[in-house]
């Protein structure tokens, strides 16, 4: 079966708040073997709703809609189902007492506006919501099912496994779950990874494979649909073992696990303490290896100036040459390990090029690198920006250097 949702409300159109409820839906679908091929959002305006879920009906088997069957005007989620269904708005009599006798207990008096919660389409499958006042309801129609749900997050989640799952399981017989294992790549970008698993990308079908880039990272993706998920792991498997030995050493991390913590797992491992001095990624290493490692992090510093990166670099030694961005990183890195007496010492300095606005990828350079009382290791990146990307990718490639080095892995 497919399913589509549609989230009301003028507030998600507006940026006021993010629609989590969404996501978390199309997770708890996956779950349970739906597809989900749309997902629109709508302000709340009648006109606009009823066309929505018009062409809902047509593309899905089951639409699920969210927020918009509360006590105000602007709630029209009720009526517009009913429009689209060929309906009329009716009292459901026993949630208008249940109503009544909530506001009751509580010492409030039931105004016409909170009656208005009491009201579904005619025929309508009304479903109780012990959380909150309103209640949700199932409309069945030629062409498909309207589920629609309160907005409130807790009592959306609630309802939806309680109420909507073992409806949807026993109305389409849902024997199926879609389940997925996510590669984390890193020091190669989307273009190469497509490069190396282009064929399999193209060529998958049942398990599919996908990709997704971000700062410093690529994910990739192996969905798999089966009647169980230790099946569907089955499934999976064998088309890891292709991914990976396509990327090879660039897979640093499975699921749930991130670059941190994997690094972190690695410091704890060993038992190597480590201290970090970054300039333009503003202590996103320190506390990344503080959160995954502890007390493994000795000293994290933080440079802001030129003078500043002067003092600590001329501490570790002789006065580096401050035009070469490669030697000042290395003086920093042998400077922070030789004062916080740590094994590893891990710099990040950065070059930006004048005063850009560029949020990611900004022009510049950017020089990592990792002193031991033996050795360095510095990594050169032709980019260095203040923006929020530029500084996760300038970590990730730090931290993906300290990786490599644990496991005694060539750059």
């Amino acid at each position: 079966m497919n399913a589509e949702l549609v989230s009301i409300g003028s507030e998600l159109l507006l940026g006021q708040i993010v629609d989590t409820n969404a996501s978390w839906m199309a997770q708890r679908l996956a779950e349970n073997g739906v597809n989900l091929f749309y997902k629109t959002t709508v302000g709340d305006n009648f006109q606009r709703m009823t066309a929505i879920l018009s062409a809902a009906l047509v593309r899905a088997d089951v639409v699920i809609t969210g927020g918009g069957i509360g006590p105000t005007q602007d709630d029209l989620t009720r009526e517009a189902v009913a429009e689209v269904t060929g309906r009329k708005v009716v009292v459901h009599q026993e949630s208008l007492e249940e109503l009544r006798e909530r506001f009751q207990k509580r010492g409030f008096i039931l105004t016409k506006n909170n009656e208005r919660q009491a009201m579904v389409p005619e025929g309508a499958i009304v479903v109780k919501n012990p959380n909150g006042t309103a209640p949700a309801f199932i409309v069945e129609d030629d062409r498909g099912v309207i589920i629609s749900l309160p907005g409130v997050p807790f009592e959306m989640k609630w309802l939806f496994d309680n109420e909507v799952l073992p409806y949807l399981r026993e109305k389409f017989g849902l024997t199926q779950t879609i389940h997925y294992r996510v590669l984390k790549v890193a020091d190669i970008g989307e273009s190469a990874v497509d490069d190396r698993i282009g064929e399999l990308i193209a060529n998958s079908g049942n398990p599919t494979v996908g990709v997704l880039a971000l700062p410093g990272q690529v994910d990739v993706r192996i969905t798999a649909m089966a009647h169980t998920k230790a099946e569907a792991s089955r499934l999976i498997d064998p088309v890891e073992e292709q991914v990976r030995g396509l990327l090879g050493d660039h897979v640093f991390a499975t699921d749930d696990q991130t670059m941190a913590s994997v690094t972190g797992d690695l410091l704890r491992q060993s038992n190597t303490t480590i201290a970090t001095c970054e300039d333009l990624s503003g202590g996103a290493v320190a506390d990344a290896i503080h959160e995954a490692a502890g007390t493994l992090l000795s000293q994290g510093v933080i440079l802001n100036s030129n003078e500043a990166l002067e003092r600590l670099a001329i501490s570790g030694g002789k006065k580096p040459p401050f035009a070469d961005g490669e030697a000042r990183s290395k003086a920093l890195a042998r400077a922070i390990r030789q004062i916080s007496g740590t094994e590893i010492g891990l710099a990040i300095h950065a070059v930006p090029e004048g005063d850009q606005k560029a949020e990611n990828l900004g022009r510049g350079e950017t020089y990592v690198t990792l002193a031991t009382a033996n050795s360095e290791r510095t990594r050169h990146v032709r980019s260095a920006g203040r923006g929020r990307p530029d500084r996760q990718r300038a970590a990730m490639h730090a931290l993906s250097l300290l990786r490599r080095h644990l496991l005694n892995l060539p750059e």
